[in-house]
């Protein structure tokens, strides 16, 4: 493989050979050198029915494949090379399906960024992926800045968005949108790429050192629509499919892109923050009927004042993925809804969602079973598997896998063991249900007791003075260990000594007494990363400096 982060090859060596899972849904590698034709097949199908629509505008295939041709087109024209990335800061519009699939089209590499980047770390991803072209949403412009593209081999920033009164910039380096595809034409021959080209990348969020690029294949799309989607979602072109989850993340991605263009349904796009407001104007004015999101976002919905008025009658499919949510939040949804919350966990590795629960068989709590096509192991610290019963780290495999990290080799050896992701989460089996137990690395002594301070998060979220909280394993001067709470109330409660005691007899009652957290914070707002997770890093630094 070559690794050099100035050259444009893109074959690269797939570690994943023809597997069990992919031999059960008869899924052929062969059949998907190019990954556009999840939206080109679209032409044939249902050319005028909408693709995407949103705020930002709608656009029936016809047009969205037009959209991409001129993208494509575009791309061409400025020089690129097959397999040059291109660094995608974009909000979720119709632009970015349109870049997208232009792109890949025609045999180059998307590089979907988190837009919350800091221009530090903008500069490392643009330096990592020797982008020498990058896509920027016009209201993110100012993140590029001169330190975060100096030492890049960025020549070009296309301006997404921009309003068509903006002046034409003087800056020979930037260029709108409209002036860069201007004039292409309308329709673009699909590259010759293979199933194991890349496709595009994903950067891990980076929670421990620097972000790893995570490379996905041309193949890699198509497998987890014939496995997840097909099987646990079963869309029909019927569906319009709300993803509240931003595209840069591997969860949006599928949830916006792969499955309603799969089969071709409708995708609403929601650009700008994510507030619980807007999700159910959205939901009330464009009437998806399939609805993903995580349990930060179902938790804000289900207590923004007035939910019980609003008109969320459209659904009929909800999905949440990432963490497990709360008994609270399940049923409460439940009730507003009619609908049960279909959990379940992937990762950006992956691609996508490999353990789910079903619309006919749940189990609170649990991330759900193994979704066909994939296979799941769990195996203890020496790699060796654990007996039935017993608490292990999940191996996970299936054709969707990223083959490597770009650039990591040593993260790559750790992660991607022969054909096998090491996830590194602790889980426990039972009757072929999955339970989350907490990162391999998250296991701290307290007094001399082991303790996973998820399980303790779990716990104070059931309260009901909890709105949501965080707990994490912090570090006392004296180098003891301990467990820290961070917590958002609910309203008319008060962060007070009383309270504390409170929440701490609640944990010593329903787990054991020396799982309670010894320090309880209390905060108006938890920091949410780009994708709506608890931003665990932002509370480790908060911990940091309260000392």
């Amino acid at each position: 493989m070559n690794t050099d982060s100035s050259a444009a090859a893109t074959q690269l060596t797939d570690p994943v050979d023809q597997t069990p899972g992919a031999t059960a849904i008869g899924f052929d590698k062969s059949q998907h050198p190019n990954c556009s034709t999840v939206l080109w097949n679209n032409l044939q199908r249902n050319p005028d029915k909408p693709a995407v629509t949103g705020p930002a505008g709608s656009l029936t295939y016809t047009q969205l494949c037009a959209e991409a041709s001129r993208w494509g087109n575009a791309f061409i024209n400025f020089g690129l090379q097959r397999g040059e990335r291109i660094a995608f800061f974009l909000d979720d519009t119709p632009v970015y399906p349109a870049a997208f699939f232009g792109a890949v089209r025609a045999g180059f590499v998307p590089v979907l960024l988190n837009t919350l980047t800091t221009p530090d770390l903008l500069q490392f991803f643009l330096a990592d992926t020797g982008a020498r072209i990058a896509l920027c949403e016009a209201e993110f412009l100012d993140k590029f800045t001169e330190e975060s593209t100096r030492d890049t081999a960025l020549e070009r920033i296309v301006i997404a968005n921009s309003a068509d009164t903006d002046p034409h910039t003087d800056n020979e380096q930037q260029q709108s949108d409209r002036d860069f595809i201007h004039a292409q034409p309308d329709t673009l021959e699909c590259a010759d790429t293979t199933p194991d080209d890349m496709a595009f990348w994903m950067y891990s969020s980076g929670s421990t050192g620097r972000p790893k690029g995570i490379v996905h294949l041309q193949h890699d799309m198509a497998y987890t629509q014939q496995s997840y989607a097909e099987h646990l979602l079963q869309l029909s072109a019927d569906d319009v499919c709300f993803s509240i989850p931003k595209v840069f993340f591997a969860y949006g991605f599928g949830n916006a892109f792969t499955f309603p263009f799969s089969v071709g349904a409708t995708t609403v796009l929601l650009p700008d923050r994510p507030e619980a407001g807007r999700i159910l104007d959205t939901i009330e004015q464009f009437r998806p009927n399939v609805l993903f999101a995580l349990p930060t976002l179902y938790t804000a919905l289900c207590r923004t004042p007035g939910v019980e008025q609003r008109d969320l009658s459209s659904l009929r499919l909800s999905v949440s993925a990432a963490e497990t949510l709360s008994e609270d939040i399940f049923t409460t949804w439940q009730s507003l809804t009619g609908l049960k919350v279909i959990e379940g966990l992937g990762s950006t590795e992956m691609l996508h969602i490999y353990l789910s629960n079903t619309r006919e068989e749940q189990r609170p709590g649990s991330v759900g079973k193994v979704v066909p096509g994939y296979e799941a192991v769990l195996r203890d610290r020496d790699g060796h598997p654990v007996a039935k019963g017993e608490e292990g780290i999940m191996y996970v495999r299936g054709h969707s896998s990223a083959p490597c990290y770009w650039n990591r080799a040593d993260k790559t050896a750790d992660t991607m063991r022969d054909d096998w992701i090491y996830t590194g989460d602790r889980f426990e089996e039972r009757d072929g249900f999955y339970y989350f137990l907490g990162r391999a690395d998250d296991l701290i002594k307290v007094s001399g007791q082991w303790v996973w301070p998820l399980e303790v998060e779990k716990c104070l979220n059931e309260h009901p003075h909890v709105y949501e909280c965080a707990v994490l394993a912090h570090q006392l001067p004296d180098r003891r260990m301990t467990l820290r709470a961070v917590v958002r109330l609910t309203g008319g409660q008060t962060g007070d000594a009383q309270q504390t005691r409170l929440l701490q007899d609640f944990v010593k009652q329903q787990l054991l007494p020396y799982k309670y957290p010894r320090l309880v914070e209390y905060v108006s707002e938890i920091p949410k990363t780009g994708t709506g997770k608890v931003d665990r890093q932002a509370l480790i630094q908060s911990g940091h400096h309260s000392e």
